[in-house]
């Protein structure tokens, strides 16, 4: 079983940042798919950004691609979303996921991951 704890959310102005980061329990972090999803109001939960292990291919939501960044630190168990250029669209509880090694199916599916953080909320005022 693997613990992952968010961090880092909090209110912010339309054009500011925010780092995210997401801790992780166990000894196996490195062999993890790591992802972030959000959840607006009212809306399913979305696809934002998923990193592999080792080489860590990135991967990105057309709708965040080029204001975040997905990163990883093997060595703290912890996977980082900075997040600049924040617009209000970008409101949502934010979550952390992780996928193993022998889980199927696409990165960008909620259904892909076996383990979730309970969320952390960003709030991007206009």
């Amino acid at each position: 079983q693997v613990q992952l704890v968010e961090s880092g959310g909090g209110l912010v102005q339309t054009g500011g940042s925010l780092r995210l980061s997401c801790a992780a329990s166990g000894r196996t972090f490195s062999t993890y798919t790591m992802g972030w999803f959000r959840q607006a109001p009212g809306k399913e939960r979305e696809f934002v950004a998923a990193i592999t292990r080792s080489p860590s291919i990135t991967y990105y939501a057309d709708s965040v691609k080029g204001r975040f960044t997905i990163s990883r630190d093997n060595a703290k168990n912890t996977v980082y979303l900075q997040m600049n250029s924040l617009k209000p669209e970008d409101t949502a509880v934010y979550y952390c996921a992780s996928r193993r090694p022998y889980d199927s199916g696409n990165y960008y599916r909620n259904s892909a991951y076996s383990y979730w953080g309970q969320g952390t909320q960003v709030t991007v005022s206009s």
